[in-house]
């Protein structure tokens, strides 16, 4: 009975943001019941949401041996194998589980992920349709099949499922934020993504109103970012400039909603910037609401929306007066309590507010800062007696059959040329056929693609620049870590301008860059200018040695001019709520 209660008290105390209070008591608790191997489970599970993941494993790990023929015990210990990052061990204790008991339908749940980890796509999507046939209605594992469905290149399917698992659970607001988060890569009309997001508003619950904090709009503002990005990750990068060029007197705080990470260079330098650091990572919806509202914050600054990283369901009750989506997510978050985002006026041209739920806060010339590597090799062209190169290194998923029919009107544009695509996920031999698959449909013989799945380190990935001429950006969903990587390298990027924020994003790049000419506004105007570039060798060792250079002074590069336009934007959205806030009445 005690140990229950301890059980039970550890718990609430991790799922009201008191990990360590939780850790401590059953730290207590297994010293004295070493034995309780449920106490262990939990232990270890609460262990790995504090990012100790050696000790979680070693308790999770205990108990597997401990009872060998319990399949949970399997499954709890493949996920802090996951965690760890060790995804062949953990395909082996699953795959143990279901041989135990193939019913126990949680091991397909995590088969399917851990199988896409290791490269092994079909064998993922597998035990997805397995694990549904055992459990037809479950929206976790639709979510975790539809993903590994989009992230294998096979957006329509991934939607189809999606769309499926919702039509049983419509309000599932997890399970519709990632089939929201996969309609930005098929070729799906502006409207009908647009619409798609307009009905997320439906799985929002309020439990509190909304927050409101001192309606003085002169006064220092109270900032805060809520991100599951906070790493080594693109959506860090971008968002350093404004968090270290903050307007005098501005306090932030972050809410880190991914597990903490010791050793992450790039997490350290964020912690540096902040005024406070909350790890958010346990904390149920409710907790983070209340964490928030509690630190009296003015503007919060989300940096998901709908992506991996994204905590949209904390905000239905609308923890801070004024919130803005920006960077993260290249879409409307159609979530009532997010009011402003982010962009410029190329992204989103005028007129185009009515795709998104929100005031658009235009940050002309670019809704984006780059922030360049400092250990990046130097630019280095093809050799001369190499074929012409165009390449791509963006995720496998923005490679639709609209980007390659794009491509193939390039590659027939510069005879004997060939494409050379750089992604993780294509080093999976399922992945890797249907793509050659349909590149060959679109018009490009297997015979005219490299593929280059790894590199052994960041310094090789950016040496491998040297053996593309042109790089071409991907439709309907553009690169953007990537498009600055190529040019950073020496590598003009051709995009297409679309009709949508995703689409666009290339657009507003290399405008910002000074380089419009390669920007086309059709698919023959594409293949036009990148075939133009591609075989004018003087023009590319020109650019192979003055592109970063142009890029480094450049408005992409402005990190103090940047975060000036960025605050400015959040001041903008802070007086058009102290005004909506007297015209309400409130009193002072």
């Amino acid at each position: 009975m005690a140990s229950d209660t301890t059980l039970e008290r550890a718990l609430k105390d991790a799922q009201e943001g008191r990990l360590d209070a939780a850790l401590a008591s059953l730290r207590i608790l297994i010293k004295r019941k070493p034995q309780d191997l449920d106490a262990a489970q939990i232990f270890g599970l609460l262990l790995l949401q504090a990012g100790e993941i050696a000790q979680a494993i070693h308790h999770l790990g205990r108990a597997v041996a401990a009872a060998p023929r319990v399949p949970q015990y399997r499954n709890n210990y493949a996920n802090a194998l996951m965690t760890a990052r060790r995804p062949v061990d953990a395909v082996e204790q699953l795959r143990k589980a279901i041989e135990i008991d193939p019913s126990y339908s949680r091991a397909y749940m995590g088969l399917v992920l851990a199988c896409a980890e290791i490269g092994d796509s079909l064998g993922g999507i597998e035990a997805g349709r397995r694990g549904l046939a055992l459990r037809p209605n479950w929206p976790e594992l639709s979510r975790n099949l539809g993903s590994v469905l989009r992230d294998s290149g096979r957006v329509e399917e991934s939607s189809e499922e999606f769309q499926r698992a919702l039509q049983h659970d419509p309000l599932n607001a997890g399970l519709r934020s990632n089939a929201l988060f996969g309609l930005n890569y098929p070729d799906y009309a502006a409207e009908i993504v647009a619409q798609a997001h307009r009905a997320y508003a439906q799985c929002v619950r309020s439990s509190a109103p909304p927050a409101r904090t001192d309606p003085s709009p002169n006064r220092p503002l109270r900032l805060g970012i809520l991100s599951g990005d906070m790493r080594t990750h693109s959506v860090a990068y971008f968002a350093e400039p404004f968090m270290r060029h903050r307007p005098e007197g501005c306090r932030l705080t972050v809410f880190a909603t991914d597990p903490p990470r010791v050793g992450d260079e790039m997490r350290t330098r964020l912690m540096a910037t902040a005024d406070e650091w909350v790890e958010s990572f346990s904390m149920k919806d409710q907790p983070l609401d209340e964490a928030i509202r509690s630190r009296k914050i003015d503007v919060l600054i989300e940096l998901g929306g709908h992506s991996s990283g994204g905590r949209l369901p904390a905000l239905d009750s609308a923890p801070a007066p004024v919130i803005v989506s920006a960077i993260g997510y290249p879409n409307t978050t159609g979530h009532p309590a997010v009011g402003w985002r982010i962009v410029d006026s190329i992204t989103d041209v005028p007129g185009s507010d009515t795709l998104c739920t929100e005031r658009l806060l235009r940050i002309d010339p670019c809704f984006l800062c780059y922030v360049p590597p400092k250990d990046a090799p130097d630019s280095a062209m093809p050799a001369i007696d190499q074929p012409i190169t165009f390449g791509s290194f963006n995720l496998a998923t923005k490679i639709t059959s609209r980007t390659m029919a794009l491509w193939s009107l390039a590659l027939q544009s510069v005879p004997n040329s060939r494409l050379l695509l750089k992604s993780k996920s294509i080093a999976d031999p399922g992945i890797r056929q249907l793509f050659l698959t349909r590149l060959e449909a679109a018009g490009v013989s297997s015979d005219r693609v490299d593929i280059v799945a790894y590199t052994a380190s960041l310094h090789d990935h950016w040496s491998l620049y040297s053996r593309v001429h042109v790089a071409l950006d991907t439709m309907p969903y553009n690169g953007t870590t990537t498009t600055c990587e190529a040019m950073w390298m020496g590598v003009p990027v051709v995009a297409l301008a679309g009709d949508r924020h995703s689409a666009r994003v290339g657009a507003s790049l290399l405008s910002a860059v000074g380089h419009e000419e390669w920007i086309a506004n059709t698919p023959e105007e594409f293949a036009t200018i990148a075939a133009g570039i591609a075989t004018d060798r003087a023009r590319l060792e020109s650019l192979r040695t003055g592109l970063r250079n142009d890029l480094r002074e450049s408005v992409l590069c402005d990190q103090v001019a940047y975060a000036a336009r960025f605050h400015g934007a959040l001041r903008d959205a802070w007086g058009a709520w102290c005004e909506s806030d007297r015209t309400a009445g409130h009193p002072e």
